[in-house]
């Protein structure tokens, strides 16, 4: 019973490791907790214009619940049969039914003015100042930087790799990032809006990083677009939110956010890496053959004729 009871918690802690993995290096307002109650602030302007208009929802879902359930929850206390209180019986009232109409309209547009304003400006990808390819494979994920001549793709780190195929109860400290580590990470500027163009090459992803603030589908034929601007630097984990297989929870994906300077160096060190190597010098053609000096011609002399007698 006890090695069950410490197999489960084994298996618990194993199932939780990348939970915890995912918070232990990036700030709490950018990636999941333990115990989070609410969604993320996340790490982009997109970001917080979904936590902002989640939390003006909540409020007025909050209100609405206090309004409803208070009435509720007074109405039973006040008029409660003990206490001998009689029901009205009506059946209808029109002002009633005006204001209970009226106020839930109301509501509803006035949500949907600012989730319209603020979902055309979460895929507003004009003035973007770099853009970047995401495709999805079975099961990796492949980074083109447009007009920059870099191209790489990412998969699941060898160490979780192995890890995952040995069999055995994976603890904490075997690998701090099980399961949301790569090997190639996509590298970002910070402060820089970046455009992504999503698509899939067999089956349908989805290319999903919490604190960026979106989750965009990979499907094969469809190009899908979204920006995204990192605010600070740091390093933002996500995963493939669509099923696409066996390997489907095997194709994490991390964003590593550097200043522009460190994104410049690091960009070139990747064209040269990138770049066909150069031709090899021909050798130097061998000097022609010189010919050998003639000698002068000297002009023959001929002794004159000698003079006829004359007759």
């Amino acid at each position: 019973m006890k090695q069950t009871r410490g197999l489960r918690w084994g298996l618990a802690a194993a199932a939780m490791a990348p939970a915890w993995a995912w918070a232990a290096d990036t700030d709490w307002t950018a990636a999941p907790h333990r115990w989070q109650l609410n969604m993320g602030q996340g790490a982009t302007s997109t970001a917080r214009i979904a936590y902002e208009s989640h939390m003006i929802v909540f409020g007025i879902c909050v209100a609405i619940g206090i309004i409803v359930f208070g009435a509720m929850a007074y109405a039973m206390f006040k008029f409660r049969k003990s206490k001998g209180a009689v029901a009205a019986q009506f059946t209808h009232n029109t002002k009633a039914e005006i204001v209970w109409t009226t106020i839930p309209v109301l509501i509803l547009i006035g949500l949907a003015w600012p989730a319209t304003h603020n979902l055309i400006r979460m895929y507003d990808t004009r003035n973007a100042e770099m853009t970047v390819k995401v495709t999805g494979y079975q099961w990796m994920w492949k980074y083109e930087y447009l007009g920059e001549g870099v191209e790489y793709t990412s998969r699941l780190a060898r160490r979780s790799d192995d890890l995952r195929q040995s069999g055995g109860i994976i603890r904490a400290d075997q690998d701090p990032n099980y399961l949301l580590e790569v090997d190639h990470p996509l590298v970002l500027p910070v402060g820089t809006k970046v455009r992504f163009v999503v698509t899939a090459d067999d089956v349908i992803h989805a290319w999903w990083v919490p604190a960026l603030g979106w989750k965009q589908d990979a499907i094969p034929g469809i190009v899908n677009e979204a920006w995204a601007s990192v605010d600070q630097p740091g390093i933002y984990r996500g995963q493939c939110a669509e099923l696409c297989g066996k390997d489907h929870g095997f194709m994490p994906v991390v964003v590593k956010a550097v200043p522009k300077e460190q994104f410049a160096q690091w960009l070139a060190a990747e064209k040269a890496k990138n770049a066909p190597p150069a031709p090899a010098a021909e050798p130097a053609a061998a000097p022609a053959p010189t010919q050998p000096e003639q000698p002068a011609a000297t002009a023959a002399t001929t002794p004159a004729p000698a003079p006829t007698p004359a007759g």
